[in-house]
């Protein structure tokens, strides 16, 4: 990892991370209020917008995916630098174990951003209701749970949140350019949502991994700054998104394409069947016709 890569931009050797890590101590509680505002908003607006028709949305969609796409983006990069660094000169342990992701140069300001962003990206949802599209429950139940969960760690500086958040800088990257593009109306191909969910996925076991770790270095003694009501609720959280993103990669990916095929067969099918009534009708009133010649001859 060369020295430029960590090298300080002036933005991120100003921020004041002891007055960060303060206000969130002071203010983290915050986060359920912010939660509760969320879920308000949501049921209002849906009720407001079932006698009213969808809006279009296009351009500040486009807009607002574009703009976290390129914080996501940044994020991932001066993040993923960093514990790259890390893993690389001072092994796995220190990587996860470390707090100096929340106070070392280059991934202080990204770490506060990142808990920070978690609030804005609850406006998500906004379009979602605003455009009558339809409104799962991964979608919000993970808006509100990351939102208090960073939040809440943020404050206490627990090991493993510099892999948790470079995960999720790097999956919000990629799943944001994403949106930007089919909102500015470009064809993805379905297999690249297929691959960000699969990332998603993988985001969840890493995350429980990252867990299992943490939780066996306090065991064994060794100093991985952490304490078991973080890692029951970080753990419980991850493994219920598991099973909730799993359950809806099988849903969009798998049984839909299981139903398209079979209402392909069943068209296909209904079709040669209309096909071949249509040359049995034929065939009979050719029939009928040449036995009808004859019977006029004889006349």
């Amino acid at each position: 990892m060369s020295v430029l890569a960590l090298q300080e931009y002036e933005f991120e050797r100003q921020f004041n991370e002891d007055e960060a890590i303060r206000w969130m101590q002071e203010n983290w509680k915050k986060s359920f209020l912010f939660s509760a505002l969320y879920a308000a908003c949501i049921l209002g607006g849906r009720h407001v917008m079932k006698q009213r028709e969808k809006f279009e949305l296009r351009k500040p969609l486009v807009i607002w995916s574009l703009t976290l796409a390129v914080f996501s983006i940044f994020g991932a990069v001066r993040t993923g630098s960093y514990m790259t660094y890390i893993l690389m000169t001072k092994g796995l342990k220190q990587s996860v174990c470390d707090q100096s992701f929340y106070n070392g140069p280059v991934s202080k300001f990204w770490a506060y951003a990142f808990v920070l962003s978690k609030a804005p990206e609850l406006g998500d949802t906004l379009f979602i209701v605003l455009r009558k599209q339809k409104l799962i429950f991964l979608h919000w139940y993970h808006h509100i749970t990351v939102l208090l969960y960073s939040w809440y760690s943020y404050k206490d500086m627990v090991a493993g949140g510099g892999w948790f958040m470079t995960m999720n800088y790097l999956v919000h990257a990629v799943m944001y350019s994403y949106y930007a593009l089919r909102a500015a109306g470009f064809r993805v191909s379905r297999k690249f949502a297929m691959f960000i969910t699969l990332t998603q996925i993988t985001q969840m076991v890493m995350g429980c991994v990252v867990n299992y770790l943490v939780y066996s270095w306090m065991q064994q003694g060794q100093e991985c700054p952490s304490h078991m009501h973080n890692i029951v609720w970080s753990s419980l959280m991850y493994l219920s998104y598991f099973v909730l993103f799993c359950q809806f990669f099988f849903e969009a990916y798998i049984d839909k394409s299981k139903r398209n095929a079979a209402a392909k067969t069943a068209a296909a099918a209904a079709a040669a069947a209309a096909a071949a009534a249509k040359t049995a009708t034929a065939a009979t009133t050719t029939t009928a016709t040449t036995t009808a010649a004859p019977e006029k001859k004889s006349q």
